[in-house]
C-alpha cells in the first residue's frame, strides 16, 4: 500500500515546475499522484484518499487547492491522515505561515523528513452550509477584490494581481454597516470596509493581515478596518505593507473563539481565497483538529519584526 497521495491542481504553477514535480513523483514508489479536473474535485479526491487509508494526503497547488483538500479530509470524518503541502499557487499564504519551502523539490522532500503538528481550523456557517478554513476568510474590500480577479490575472501577474484588483475597486469603496457578536456576547455595531478572520498570518501573497495569529492557540484573529477617508486608510495600508498595522487608528483587532457577522449591504466573504457568500455568516475555531507537516523553521508563536 502506498503511503502518500498527492492531489495536484494542473492549473497551478508554471508548466515547467509541474512537469518537474510530476517526474519526481513518478520516481517514488510510495507516492500516488491524482489530478483534480474541476472545481470541487480535489475535495472528493482527498476524502477518498483518507477512506483508502493513505497516511499523508498532499495538496499540490495554491491556497484554493489546500482549502479543497482540507475540506475533503474533514468530510471523511476520520483523523488518521496527515496533510502535506507542495505550494504551487499565486499566494501560497498558508505555506508561508507553516514555513514550507516554496521549491517543489524541497516541499516534496519535507513529506519524508518534516515534523507534524496539529493546527486549528475555522468553521464558517452561512445559508445552511458550512465550510472549513485553514488560512483565512476575508470580507468587504477583500471580497470586492476577489470578485474582479480572474484566474488568468493570477497566472499572469502573480501576487501583483491582488494589487491590480485593489486599485480597480478603490473608486467603489463600500462602508458596510456591520453588526458583530463575539463569543456569544452582546452585539456591537461598526461601519467597516474590511474584515479578516484568520488562522494563518498572511493573504494575497504575503500581506501580513494577521501578524499575531497562532494556528495552534484555539483562537480566531479578527481584524476589522473601519470606514474612514481614503488618506487615513492609505496610512493603514502603508503599515500593513511594512509588517504590523494592528495599532493603527481605524484598525480593530480581537482574538476570539467565535464571531457572528451581519452587514448591510451584504459583505462578500472569500474563504482561503474562494468566494463563499455575502449573507450573514458565523465563524468558530476548531482547535487542534488537523495534523499537518510543517517546515523546519515553523513557529506557532508569531514574531513581529
Amino acid at each position: 500500500m502506498e503511503d502518500i497521495c498527492v492531489i495536484m491542481n494542473p492549473h497551478a504553477g508554471a508548466a515547467g515546475a509541474l512537469a518537474d514535480l510530476r517526474a519526481l513523483i513518478d520516481g517514488q514508489a510510495s507516492i500516488v499522484l491524482r489530478m483534480s479536473t474541476k472545481g470541487g474535485h480535489a475535495r472528493d479526491l482527498a476524502a477518498g484518499a483518507v477512506e483508502e487509508g493513505f497516511e499523508i494526503v498532499v495538496a499540490a497547488g495554491g491556497d484554493g487547492t489546500i482549502h479543497e483538500v482540507v475540506n475533503g479530509i474533514m468530510d471523511s470524518g476520520r483523523r488518521d491522515s496527515r496533510l502535506g503541502i507542495i505550494p504551487l499557487g499565486t499566494g501560497n499564504d498558508l505555506a508561508r505561515t507553516l514555513a514550507i519551502p516554496t521549491d517543489p523539490r524541497d516541499a516534496l522532500a519535507l513529506l519524508f523528513t518534516g515534523r507534524t503538528v496539529s493546527i486549528d481550523l475555522i468553521r464558517a456557517d452561512a445559508e445552511g452550509a458550512h465550510r472549513f478554513i485553514v488560512n483565512a476568510a476575508a470580507g468587504g474590500f477583500s471580497g470586492q477584490v476577489d470578485e474582479v480577479l480572474s484566474s488568468g490575472m493570477k497566472s499572469q501577474w502573480g501576487p501583483l494581481a491582488y494589487l491590480m484588483g485593489a486599485v480597480s475597486v478603490l473608486p467603489d469603496l463600500t462602508g458596510y454597516h456591520t453588526t458583530i457578536s463575539y463569543d456569544g456576547g452582546p452585539r456591537e455595531e461598526v461601519i467597516i470596509i474590511n474584515a479578516i478572520v484568520a488562522n494563518g498570518r498572511t493573504v494575497a501573497g504575503g500581506k501580513r493581515v494577521a501578524p499575531l495569529a497562532n494556528p495552534q492557540d484555539g483562537l480566531l484573529d479578527l481584524v476589522l478596518i473601519e470606514y474612514a477617508p481614503v488618506l487615513k486608510l492609505a496610512k493603514v495600508g502603508a503599515h500593513l505593507l511594512s509588517g504590523n498595522y494592528l495599532e493603527e487608528a481605524h484598525v480593530l483587532h480581537r482574538q476570539v473563539r467565535s464571531v457572528e457577522i451581519v452587514s448591510e449591504p451584504g459583505m462578500w466573504f472569500n474563504l482561503d481565497g474562494e468566494l463563499f457568500t455575502k449573507e450573514p455568516i458565523s465563524f468558530q475555531a476548531v482547535p487542534g483538529v488537523l495534523p499537518v507537516i510543517v517546515g523546519a523553521d515553523y513557529q506557532a508563536e508569531p514574531s513581529i519584526d
